[in-house]
């Protein structure tokens, strides 16, 4: 493991002192002027970053301080979690105003969290002052053959995991000024299917996405980067109790994945190993590029969520 290097003088660095010592041996190798990573000889380096703003990706009151920081950094490694990579080590950028500086180490306790599930670690970052709390976390990985957005061909299945809409149930209702409900953990406490989605490549994926902007418009993304046709069929669309299809197709926030395969998965296998349903939900074809379909269900918006609409 990688020492930490010495730390000098001044109040950003107590900070940072403050940090390390809060999250212990969850940070390596702190204090020069970047990380050192040493990768598997084969692997590939599988790198992605994130940002968290405060007003547009959360609001103080409807998250404590500790789920803002894990659910942050959670955002950040199901990047990696898509692509079937292994988390070797995080940055972490924060802009801290006057007004969250005595949650700093609620947020760090939040970020210790998110890492010790996806088991890995802190290897350097910054901090600095701002007029609004602000979290951008890049997430180093690695992994031997990685899923892609543009491995999907004529003839896959599509598959999802887990339940889809708990998120968006949630933040609707804490819009209309109500209690979050019995999904808010799902908001709160999304987790990045970092081995999942290593068991899902294993076993014959082609092409991967996690769901962040919704499942219709992410596999959009998948559908134009593969150059095919994706029809869902909305029967089969699992999503928990009370939310409606309609729903449950453009909900964010999931970071669930999305999979497509030649072959049928086990997915009984699946549940029994990460006690989380594998549902098979669709086809791709050569037919129709670009586009994605359902079939069975009346959807009004596909386009998923765009981080620059009002």
């Amino acid at each position: 493991m990688t020492q930490s290097t010495a730390l000098g003088p001044d109040g950003e660095f107590d900070a940072i002192r403050t940090l390390l010592d809060r999250w212990g041996a969850r940070a390596v190798g702190i204090g020069d002027d970047a990380a050192l990573v040493d990768v598997p000889r084969g692997d590939t380096l599988v790198l992605s970053v994130d940002s968290s703003v405060e007003n547009r990706h959360f609001r103080r009151g409807w998250l404590t301080a500790r789920e803002i920081g894990y659910k942050a950094v959670t955002a950040a490694l199901s990047d990696i979690a898509a692509m079937a990579a292994r988390p070797v080590g995080v940055l972490v950028a924060l802009a801290i105003p006057d007004t969250w500086r005595s949650e700093l180490l609620s947020i760090a306790d939040g970020i210790g969290d998110a890492l010790a599930a996806a088991n890995t670690v802190i290897r350097g970052g910054n901090i600095t002052a701002s007029t609004e709390l602000s979290i951008t976390t890049t997430v180093i990985g690695a992994a031997f053959e990685p899923l892609t957005r543009s491995g999907a061909r004529a003839g896959d299945l599509v598959y999802v995991t887990g339940e889809l809409g708990g998120p968006r149930a949630s933040l609707q209702r804490l819009e209309a000024g109500q209690e979050a409900g019995v999904h808010r953990d799902r908001l709160a406490r999304p987790v990045a299917r970092l081995e999942e989605a290593r068991w899902l490549a294993e076993h014959g994926a082609h092409a991967a996405i996690d769901i962040s902007d919704g499942l219709i418009g992410d596999l959009r993304h998948v559908a134009a980067a593969s150059g095919v046709g994706i029809t869902l069929d909305a029967a089969r669309i699992p999503r928990v109790a009370g939310v409606d299809i309609a729903t449950a197709v453009v909900a964010g926030e999931e970071y669930e994945l999305v999979v497509t395969t030649p072959a049928a998965f086990d997915t009984a296998a699946f549940e029994r190993r990460f006690a989380l349903p594998l549902t098979e939900i669709g086809a791709v074809s050569a037919m129709r590029p670009n586009e994605v379909r359902v079939i069975g269900a009346r959807v009004a918006d596909t386009s998923g969520h765009d981080h620059f609409s009002s």
